[in-house]
């Protein structure tokens, strides 16, 4: 069933339960009596203390501490890994894994595997799971295909064997799951807060001024590569630049420029009409931009003025 409009589709994730089949994600397997060791001397994350179907989001950093990808990583097995990350960093991931896992009893392939999101409260009653916190993960057959399930912050993503991912897709809609485009799913993830590598976030970033120390890093797990500078930013100064929330008088374009008087202070990276909240977006804007400043916005036909605030936008999405 085709939803009229995105008013709709987004009152349909709100609400109910919406389906978004994600083209942007890129899958790898890790394995191997060494794959957790491995793992954790390559990413910012806890890798090695997950328990099989716990999960941990987690970035890829270059010896300056700047990132270059980041990925979901759920533990399915001892010895088994699923790192998942945007398309565009797919190739660099592996490429990465790849090199460095010479000499180590661990094997990285890329996987052909079909996301799935489920986005909305009434996620966990279409899968038929019961709720559980952000990247728990459990196997589940769905349409007779083998699938891992693993919570997302907005619901969540069904990992299904590619060759029956229409069949896993055409019984989720069955069980009252509405097809939504990726515009209404983009609305939410900035009502939520949560940055998106390409997008709001880039190469130049490191995962402080990204806003991701929180739920990326962990200070007390051991050396990765680009440790160093992070730890020495989190202890010892503060970042020049921050991810903030922008209230816009009216939409803009990604990429617009941020000024505060006469200074330039950064980029939008994302921006969205939110039917709850009106025009929002995110930026990695300098310090000086601090919750509260009004900021100028360069457009094609003129200045757009927004309020900086702390993110999110909304606490509770699905309240």
């Amino acid at each position: 069933m085709a939803l009229p409009d995105l008013d709709a589709e987004y009152r349909q994730i709100r609400e109910e339960c919406g389906l978004l089949e994600r083209a942007e994600r890129s899958c790898l397997t890790v394995s191997g009596k060494e794959a957790g060791e491995f793992l954790q001397g390559q990413v910012t994350n806890d890798v090695e203390g997950l328990a099989v179907n716990q999960g941990c989001y987690a970035a890829l950093l270059d010896r300056k501490g700047h990132l270059q990808a980041d990925m979901r990583i759920l533990r399915v097995g001892d010895e088994e890994f699923w790192v998942d990350t945007e398309a565009g960093t797919g190739a660099r991931v592996l490429k990465h894994l790849s090199t460095y896992k010479v000499g180590r009893e661990a094997d990285v392939e890329a996987a052909e595997r079909k996301f799935i999101s489920l986005i909305g409260p009434g996620a966990f009653e279409v899968a038929g799971l019961a709720p559980g916190g952000e990247h728990a993960s459990a196997k589940a057959t769905i349409a007779g295909a083998e699938c891992l399930v693993a919570v997302t912050l907005l619901g969540l993503d069904v990992l299904a064997p590619a060759a029956a991912a229409a069949a896993v897709i055409e019984e989720l809609e069955s069980r009252r799951a509405v097809p939504v485009s990726e515009a209404a799913a983009e609305i939410l993830r900035v009502e939520s807060g949560r940055p998106r590598f390409g997008v709001d976030m880039t190469e130049a970033s490191m995962p402080a001024e990204a806003g991701i120390v929180d739920t990326a890093v962990d200070f007390t797990k051991g050396c990765y590569i680009g440790q160093e500078p992070v730890a020495r930013l989190h202890y010892r100064g503060k970042p020049n630049r921050f991810l903030r929330g922008l209230r816009l008088q009216a939409l803009v374009d990604a990429g617009a420029t941020v000024h505060l008087g006469d200074r330039e202070l950064g980029s939008v990276g994302t921006a969205v009409l939110s039917p709850a909240t009106g025009a929002i977006g995110m930026a990695i804007l300098r310090k000086e931009a601090e919750p509260g400043a009004i900021v100028s916005i360069s457009t094609g036909s003129g200045t757009v003025e927004a309020e900086v605030v702390e993110l999110p936008f909304l606490e509770n999405l699905f309240s």
